[in-house]
């Protein structure tokens, strides 16, 4: 037997077998995934994670309620380990109602210059 011959039939049956792999691969059904492990919080005397998910779950509203800024700061102090219980008192106080508000100019004032 040549071996051009033997070589050409060589790579026709790799190519055919090849074809007949892939076919097969794409008739086969996937198989279905494992859905992931449900976690469970079991609760251990600490309302802080409650309280965060809650606040999580209010979407923006959140943003307005004093108990989700509260949560939110002692999630920070937590964190970043500061030790002092109001280092974070005035984050997320709104400026414009904890600033002075601009007085006006004093109308007799205004008219002398």
């Amino acid at each position: 037997m040549d071996s051009k011959l033997l070589a050409r039939t060589g790579a026709a049956v790799f190519v055919g077998l090849a074809i007949v792999m892939t076919l097969v691969q794409l008739r086969e059904v996937p198989a279905a995934r494992p859905e992931a492990a449900p976690t469970m919080w079991e609760p251990d005397g600490d309302p802080l994670p409650a309280q965060l998910r809650a606040c999580a779950q209010m979407g923006e509203l959140a943003l307005s309620s004093p108990d989700c800024r509260a949560a939110w700061a002692e999630k920070r102090r937590r964190f970043f380990g500061v030790g002092h219980p109001d280092a974070y008192a005035a984050v997320g106080d709104d400026p414009v109602t904890s600033a002075p508000a601009p007085q006006s100019p004093d109308p007799q004032s205004v008219g002398e210059n």
